[in-house]
């Protein structure tokens, strides 16, 4: 089964005042994946992260409301950049029957990135979807050179053996 992880896509980090590459864009094919997904038979799991930023239960912990959230959906909180530390989602993955994840969501070099590397790392196929994950400038880097920089890194990551890591567009993905 294929599933979806929205990683982070939360008032906190997506709200007006702050900058964020694409995030427009990045909305729209999260929420063309996560339908196409759904109309697939698919799972679509939303991660929030919990900080004291996003205190739980926050209006900052709550999903953006530009992300349509089906009530088959599930939530998962989390606290670290790896979504499966100290959380259910590799139980609520194994239950499900989940053998391929998509993954995107924000921040590309934080918490898509450690939640992909850890997939691969339990056993997951995953597909990085290309145009569907954002971050904010650093200092020493622009945002869309930080997209740029993990889609490369991701499409030359090696894996284990049996495993596969793809990095598509939600387009080339979902076609």
């Amino acid at each position: 089964m294929h599933t979806l992880l929205i990683i982070d896509m939360q008032n906190a980090w997506l709200n007006a005042d702050v900058a964020r590459f694409d995030k427009d864009g990045v909305i729209a094919r999260i929420n063309l994946a996560a339908d196409a997904t759904r109309q697939r038979g698919g799972q679509v799991i939303f991660i929030r992260h919990v900080s004291d930023e996003a205190p739980l239960g926050s209006d900052g912990w709550q999903i953006v409301p530009s992300l349509l959230v089906a009530d088959a959906d599930r939530m998962i909180d989390k606290r670290a950049c790896d979504s499966f530390v100290d959380t259910d989602l590799l139980e609520a993955l194994t239950d499900a029957g989940a053998s391929t994840l998509h993954i995107c969501g924000m921040a590309t070099e934080f918490c898509v990135d450690s939640t992909l590397r850890a997939a691969l790392s339990h056993g997951f196929d995953v597909v990085a979807l290309a145009d569907a994950h954002t971050s904010g400038d650093r200092p020493h880097l622009s945002a869309a050179k930080i997209v740029e920089h993990h889609n490369w890194t991701w499409e030359n990551l090696a894996v284990q053996s049996g495993r596969q890591i793809r990095v598509r567009t939600v387009a080339q993905a979902f076609t």
